[in-house]
């Protein structure tokens, strides 16, 4: 477990966060420019002193003011990697690893798996003002890796790269949480990434914890819409991996209640997929759909309608079972809920176009975690 209760005056700014998060897999700070996130991860590294408070890594404080306990940041046994990739520029790649690697203690990952891993086989020999944003990135992560880290901080390690080489970068992260199982605190200000990299979310606003809890819970709650993004609201679903319909090109993915059909994904089957379906992707009809080309269609029922937002509403329906409700959001007019007659408790269908879910609303998760 890794417990952060501490407060720090920075200007006019107050941070005073208290939350724990599981030292397994990707905990994602996020909210916007400003509430504190990389004041968090700097506090967690030793680069900012807080105030007041406590610091806790597994069995180790790493800082306690009331105990007078600070560890210096080469005694945290943490690697950072920041959002560009601060490479010594003299050196080759191999030349940044093998530095990360003198800084490390035993047991942690060699040079040669690291460099699979990352895919940076082909780029030992270059200097680092030969390579791409994305590759440079990759050279920092293995540089961090190397010195055999018990946790990763990433502050927006994707926010200074285009959307081609944030696509290149994500599967190498998601291959450092499932092969290595190194817990990441991983900060960022893009939904997409937590969807597809995390497991718990932290939200944070004005230099303090929103909430805490799993990316599916938070992101589905009316209460946090301010917080998690009123423009790219959405619902998040576990799914896992059933089938492929190879003639069309299709994978199927099932969830309590039904299955959703995506474009074909490489992956084996039993793979556990999270799915993020923007909710203004979703068309509602109270009557099942004929003859139409949308390929999910989902009977359920309106659990709550948000309060109206100018012509604009925000609904929840449960498309899942009565043990297991999973919870799908839908954005429509003010007049089509009013025509529809749509209030809590009515059975509606739920429709999300195939075409609407590519690779940017998928993301792996731990397959344990399945129900």
């Amino acid at each position: 477990m890794i417990e952060i209760a501490i407060q720090k005056q920075l200007g006019q700014f107050a941070l005073d966060v208290d939350f724990a998060a599981p030292d397994t897999g990707i905990t994602a700070l996020y909210g916007r420019s400003g509430v504190g996130k990389t004041s968090i991860v700097n506090a967690l590294a030793g680069l900012l002193r807080p105030d007041r408070g406590r610091i806790v890594v597994g069995d180790e404080v790493l800082f306690d003011s009331a105990r007078r306990i600070d560890l210096p940041p080469e005694r945290r046994r943490l690697g950072y990697v920041f959002q560009e990739g601060r490479l010594f520029p003299h050196y080759s790649v191999r030349g940044n690893l093998l530095y990360g690697a003198k800084r490390g203690g035993q047991g942690g990952p060699n040079l040669d798996t690291i460099v699979a891993i990352l895919g940076i086989e082909n780029l030992l020999d270059r200097r680092p003002a030969s390579l791409s944003g994305g590759e440079k990135q990759r050279v920092a992560i293995g540089r961090a890796l190397l010195a055999s880290p018990r946790l990763l901080l990433m502050d927006e390690p994707l926010a200074s790269l285009d959307a081609a080489r944030k696509g290149e970068l994500m599967p190498f992260i998601e291959r450092l949480r499932d092969e290595l199982k190194l817990p990441i605190f991983y900060v960022t200000h893009e939904m997409n990434e937590i969807v597809r990299l995390s497991d718990q979310l932290v939200l944070l606003q004005d230099g303090k914890v929103a909430a805490v809890g799993p990316v599916e819970e938070l992101s589905s709650r009316f209460d946090l819409l301010p917080l998690t993004g009123r423009h790219e609201v959405g619902s998040v679903i576990r799914t896992t991996l059933r089938g492929h319909d190879t003639s069309f090109g299709l994978s199927e993915l099932s969830f309590p209640g039904g299955r959703l059909r995506v474009a074909r994904l490489h992956a084996t089957l039993g793979t556990a997929i999270r799915v993020r379906i923007q909710a203004r992707d979703v068309v509602l009809a109270t009557a099942k759909p004929e003859h139409l080309s949308i390929r999910n269609a989902f009977a359920g029922k309106v659990v709550d309608l948000a309060p109206p937002r100018g012509p604009v509403v925000d609904l929840r329906v449960d498309i899942g079972t009565e043990a297991q409700p999973v919870l799908l959001w839908a954005r429509i007019t003010l007049r089509a809920c009013q025509d529809l007659q749509l209030v809590p408790g009515k059975p509606i269908f739920a429709l999300v176009k195939t075409v609407s879910l590519d690779r940017h609303s998928l993301g792996r998760y731990e397959a344990d975690e399945v129900d």
